[in-house]
């Protein structure tokens, strides 16, 4: 299953990032690598063939719409855990500490470390074990991401269930559900952004 986890995650990095000519032109190297194991492809599927036909300004507009000028998808994990609390900065020193303890120089092109696509990428291309370490302190994070892209209609949400699949135990019924899985509540100290408060979940088209 590693081959498949590291896949499933390289694919799921890439669909995940802002589109551009590269990613575009990497479409035909995911469906030949997802279509060795049955059914992978499947959750990507909507989002490769939108890649393979939409023009790139509409991808890359609807991309920056969905994920860069609001929080309801967040990709950075720690975000749906700690909010822009103080205590943040400690958790991303984590996921440095943990780049650092690889012999790889991990490239965070600008991106804070806890930055989905890149959690994926390094899972796939670097440590497999400590990336899905990485994953699976933050599942609750991947399943609050999942609900949010479920809620609009993404495509993504796909995807991002699939990277939930490749980790231990089912996904929760709901937001509630995860927050009852993680044991924790909302952040408290906000310094900039009110933090994650499960029972202001946004509505549809909010």
């Amino acid at each position: 299953m590693s081959k498949q986890d590291r896949i499933t995650y390289l694919a799921a990095s890439w669909c995940l990032s802002y589109p551009d000519e590269q990613l575009v032109a990497r479409v035909p190297l995911m469906r030949a690598a997802l279509g060795e194991f049955p059914g992978a492809s499947q959750p990507f599927d909507v989002v490769l063939s939108a890649l393979e036909t939409t023009a790139l300004m509409a991808l890359q507009t609807q991309y920056v719409q969905e994920f860069d000028l609001g929080k309801r998808h967040a990709l950075h994990l720690s975000y749906w855990t700690d909010g822009d609390t103080r205590r943040r900065g400690e958790v991303l020193g984590a996921f440095k500490k943990v780049y650092r303890g690889s012999d790889t120089l991990v490239d965070t092109r600008g991106e804070l470390p806890d930055y989905l696509p890149m959690v994926l990428e390094y899972a796939a291309t670097v440590d497999l074990a400590a990336g899905r370490d990485l994953l699976q302190q933050y599942r609750p994070s991947l399943e609050l991401i999942k609900f949010g892209l479920q809620r609009d209609t993404l495509p993504h949400t796909d995807i991002v269930q699939a990277v939930c699949n490749t980790l231990p135990g089912a996904s929760p019924a709901d937001e509630q559900a995860v927050m009852r899985m993680a044991g924790y509540g909302p952040p408290t100290e906000s310094v900039g952004l009110d933090p994650y408060d499960p029972r202001l979940l946004p509505m549809k088209g909010a």
